[in-house]
């Protein structure tokens, strides 16, 4: 074979080959571009996911902002309110306080009041002596049983913790007592300074009651209109004229039927009385009606006067220790103050109290000594 021949083999060979070769690349070049179009297809699709999920994610965002600024503000309105709340609380803990502190104050005055009006009443026994007979015509004029009472109030002192009282024989050594700014009592193996202080009593008042007691009248209470007023009026008086029932005639009747009760006077005496004894009496109506009888009186304050004392043999003394128990002590008070060596003398009474409790001393005109 020629040489010619050959080169042409060869080109042939080299252009088939080139040929295969030129395909395999046309092929790689359609693959490609078909994978091209996939992913520029795939691509396109992640976009518009990509849009939707940033459209998503921004409406989020915005809800999440809008559900931050609602929240900020329910937050902000609630702290608010909750400051409010604390400023009222606060204002009410002060009112409270203040009304606790009015209150106990109200109770120590009306304690105090209550102490400096509670009234003690003797009545003295008195001998009778028998005059005469009085007549009918003497018990018609006089419709009323009348007594005065004179109401005297005892001076007093409330005693706190740590104060004591001591009433001497003699003025002079009390006030011998009270010049001293303070006295050295000696309790055992010790030693405690008390000062003698002057006694400020509360004012007392002294009046006199003045009270009449009908002879002929009588009230009643517990009378239902169960009747016309008029039928009612009607009926309490033929009941309480009734004689078997203890009346007896009766010269007027008052009733209200708002409060069901009234006013029966009869034209003798002594009725009233014998049935204001048995508290209850029948009246004749539609039911079985018991009324509930009570004495007319009437009363007057009359005489009111105030006045206030010092006792004259009484001192306090103050700053009183708790060294040893609450005998013992008052014994060696009262040892130290009737030395004459102490400017002290014969004592009368002596009333210590401890700590943490109270004593009310009474003072009698008498004999300037304090009870409780």
């Amino acid at each position: 074979m020629s040489n010619s021949a050959t080169d042409q083999l060869l080109d042939e060979h080299k252009m088939s080959d080139a040929a295969a070769e030129l395909q395999k690349y046309k092929d790689l070049i359609g693959t490609a571009d078909d994978e091209k179009s996939r992913l520029v297809l795939e691509k396109a699709e992640t976009e518009d996911e990509k849009k939707k999920a940033q459209q998503k994610y921004e409406d989020l965002q915005a809800t999440e902002d809008k559900i931050t600024k609602q929240f900020n503000d329910d937050l902000r309105e609630l702290q608010e309110e909750i400051k409010s709340l604390d400023k009222v609380n606060q204002d009410l803990e002060r009112e409270l306080q203040d009304l606790q502190k009015k209150l106990s104050m109200k109770r120590d005055e009306t304690a105090s009041l209550q102490q400096k009006f509670k009234i003690k009443a003797e009545i003295p026994v008195k001998r009778m002596k028998f005059t005469q007979v009085e007549t009918e015509e003497q018990e018609e004029r006089d419709e009323d049983v009348a007594c005065v009472f004179t109401v005297t109030q005892r001076p007093s002192l409330l005693l706190k913790g740590g104060q004591a009282l001591i009433t001497f024989e003699e003025e002079n050594v009390a006030e011998q007592i009270r010049r001293l700014p303070k006295c050295s009592v000696a309790c055992d193996k010790t030693k405690m300074d008390v000062k003698p202080c002057p006694l400020a009593l509360e004012p007392s008042v002294k009046f006199e009651v003045h009270i009449k007691v009908s002879k002929k009248s009588i009230k009643f209470s517990n009378a239902p209109p169960i009747l016309p007023e008029e039928r009612m009026r009607d009926r309490l008086e033929v009941s309480f004229s009734k004689a078997s029932r203890g009346g007896g005639e009766v010269k007027n009747v008052e009733y209200d039927k708002q409060s069901g009760t009234g006013r029966i006077t009869f034209v003798n005496t002594g009725v009233a009385e014998n049935l204001v004894l048995r508290e209850k009496f029948p009246v004749d109506t539609s039911t079985d009606l018991m009324v509930d009888l009570f004495p007319l009186y009437e009363y007057q304050l009359k005489k009111f006067q105030t006045y206030s004392g010092v006792p004259n043999r009484t001192v306090l003394l103050e700053g009183i220790q708790e060294v040893m128990d609450e005998e013992d002590l008052q014994d060696h008070l009262e040892i130290h103050f009737q030395k004459p060596s102490n400017y002290g003398g014969e004592v009368q009474a002596i009333k210590y109290i401890p700590a943490g409790k109270s004593w009310t001393a009474f003072f009698s005109d008498d004999n300037d000594q304090a009870e409780g």
